[in-house]
């Protein structure tokens, strides 16, 4: 017998790193997400039985695979329509392949990945985009509906009605899980775009638990991104995107210390940075930005282009990065946007004037429950000298994050401040 211990970690990790794969291998088999992911769910649940008994296999994500692939045959043999899919399955002790994967209707895009499918299937142009978005974020990450709302900034329930209506709108309109023709995939590339973005920003800076990064997720993410720009290599938001995860991703190792704790841009050792990804970023940049208008994510990697570029945090320039901002509001107005040009101001033009543009947005009602602009609002009034103030700041700020590393720098900064955890 394995140890329960064990077995249940090798359980989550297999989550965390194998959800994907197995829920868009299922998928194909099903053509049904809610069943799909009914039968994933149980086969993780039957791994921490079995895997005590018989040991943790070398290959999780092989045999959750082939468990959740048996259940849905089960499945579909009970609903008695076994004789529509059989063709479609592959053999029941195998995982597919790229041959497998390979769509062999006339005119179908080439997609090379069950989860890339899933994505393109799941952005649907019926489905309202930010359904299209929710929905692909909680399938193809394993987040839960808390999670997901996190990162729409709207409330749990809010987002479970909405992922909901979405599942329900994919059986009713029985939209079918299948590659698009070369014609329908343009008008799905926005929404995949942004189910990408959103599954690196979720990785970047995990919404809740003990670390800061989720190194699946965002190599996931990159992953996906590289194979969309495969796919689609002249279209310049799809190189916009890849080149923001990329100069994004390259400052990594050098966000949080060897003591765990959280580093800020000004802090980091830039000799450590991803000088490869940095390079390939930058040059996707200029391809991105001959579009016009400049996709939001050309201009957000122009941004990030002007960090990894810059030798040091004092040059930075600052007032190239506000200037850039003002263009990303206008193309994409967004509330985090203008918190970011905010910050920006801060930087370019003083703290006052960033305090200011700070306060300016305290009414935005997406912010309410944000904790980045308390946090922005305490380092700005800290700089200030203005000891009080930054200390609710922060407490605010402390009130509305769950990340653990991050919850330990603002409780640091209210030590500094004299007060605050011990």
């Amino acid at each position: 017998m394995t140890d329960a211990s064990a077995v249940a970690a090798a359980v989550a990790d297999a989550h965390r790193r194998e959800w994907a794969f197995v829920l868009a291998a299922t998928v194909r088999v099903t053509r049904d997400i809610d069943v799909a992911e009914e039968c994933v769910q149980d086969a993780f649940a039957t791994a921490l039985t079995d895997w005590r008994r018989t040991g943790i296999p070398a290959r999780p994500g092989a045999w959750l695979t082939t468990t959740a692939r048996r259940r849905a045959l089960n499945v579909l043999r009970h609903r008695g329509v076994e004789h529509r899919y059989l063709p479609l399955l592959v053999e029941e002790d195998t995982v597919p392949g790229p041959a497998d994967l390979a769509d062999d209707r006339p005119g179908g895009a080439e997609i090379p990945d069950d989860r890339l499918r899933l994505i393109v299937t799941c952005c649907h142009p019926p489905l309202d985009r930010s359904a299209q978005v929710a929905l692909t974020l909680r399938l193809m990450c394993g987040l839960s509906t808390a999670e997901v709302a996190r990162a729409f900034l709207v409330s749990e329930p809010t987002m479970a009605a909405r992922i909901t209506r979405a599942k329900k709108k994919i059986a009713v309109a029985r939209i079918p899980y299948r590659v698009p023709s070369a014609d329908e995939l343009p008008a799905r590339v926005d929404a995949v775009l942004a189910v990408i973005h959103l599954l690196f920003t979720t990785g970047h800076t995990t919404p809740a638990g003990e670390e800061l990064v989720r190194r699946d997720l965002v190599e996931r993410s990159i992953e996906l991104g590289r194979m969309l720009r495969r796919l689609l290599p002249r279209d310049p938001a799809v190189a916009g995107l890849l080149a923001l995860l990329l100069l994004t991703d390259a400052r990594r190792e050098t966000r949080t210390g060897p003591d765990g704790r959280l580093l800020l841009l000004e802090e980091q050792d830039r000799s450590r940075w991803d000088g490869r990804a940095i390079a390939e970023g930058a040059a996707l940049v200029r391809e991105s930005l001959r579009a016009r208008p400049p996709s939001p994510y050309a201009l957000q990697a122009a941004i990030a282009a002007v960090h990894a570029e810059s030798p040091t945090w004092d040059d930075t320039d600052w007032h190239e990065i506000v200037a850039l901002y003002g263009v990303l509001t206008q193309v994409w107005p967004s509330p985090v946007v203008a918190l970011n040009r905010a910050v920006a101001v801060g930087f370019a033009c003083g703290a006052a004037a960033g305090l200011a543009a700070l306060d300016a947005l305290a009414a935005e009602p997406q912010l309410a429950g944000y904790g980045y602009l308390p946090a922005a609002r305490a380092d700005f009034l800290r700089r200030l000298g203005r000891v009080e103030e930054a200390r609710d700041a922060y407490a605010e700020a402390l009130l509305l994050t769950e990340n653990a590393v991050e919850r330990e720098f603002l409780a640091s900064r209210l030590r500094t401040l004299g007060t605050g955890p011990p």
